[in-house]
């Protein structure tokens, strides 16, 4: 009886679901309401409030939700009828699993305190927005970005002028 609960036990696997926008809390509790182990990697991120910034956990990969299971009938309908789960990724509607060493990667990164940014990749020449700041509204074009101080550098075109300015990164957004 022992080695049949552990042969199954080695036969559990991390599955990815996808979940219903901004329900991922919601599906991670449902599931280990019903005693399935789930894992929800968050990151931490800066967020800009109107009057301060704000350190806040948001999902590390928004709209999933990952599972340690082996997958058998009943636990896959447990899974499914959980409120927020959308599917189980997989091919062709068969369930495919997702790598012990990606869930361990999530895991340390997971773990970490340290600020995870997470903002639109910008190349040169790319059109961007000023936020924040007493340069507020002003468009300009992504240049580069400036060592590790967390700048970048920006051409703004004033007056039929073209500026340099250095600003900081988390100030600038791309537009479209």
């Amino acid at each position: 009886m022992t080695d049949t609960y552990q042969m199954k036990e080695n036969q559990q696997k991390w599955y990815a679901i996808h979940s219903r926008s901004r329900h991922e809390d919601v599906v991670l509790n449902g599931l280990k309401k019903k005693l399935i182990e789930a894992f929800l990697p968050k990151m931490q991120v800066m967020s800009r409030r109107k009057d301060r910034r704000k350190r806040i956990l948001v999902p590390l990969l928004p709209g999933y939700v990952f599972v340690h299971s082996d997958l058998n009938p009943n636990q896959y309908w447990d899974i499914i009828k959980t409120y927020g789960v959308v599917r189980i990724l997989g091919i062709q509607g068969k369930p495919v699993s997702v790598k012990d060493e990606e869930i361990a990667s999530l895991k340390t990164l997971h773990g970490t305190d340290r600020t995870v940014r997470n903002q639109a990749y910008m190349k040169e020449g790319d059109r961007v927005m000023i936020m924040e700041g007493p340069l507020k509204g002003l468009t300009g074009f992504y240049i580069k970005h400036k060592g590790k101080a967390d700048k970048v550098v920006i051409s703004i075109e004033l007056l039929q002028r073209s500026l340099a300015v250095e600003i900081e990164d988390l100030s600038v957004e791309k537009i479209n």
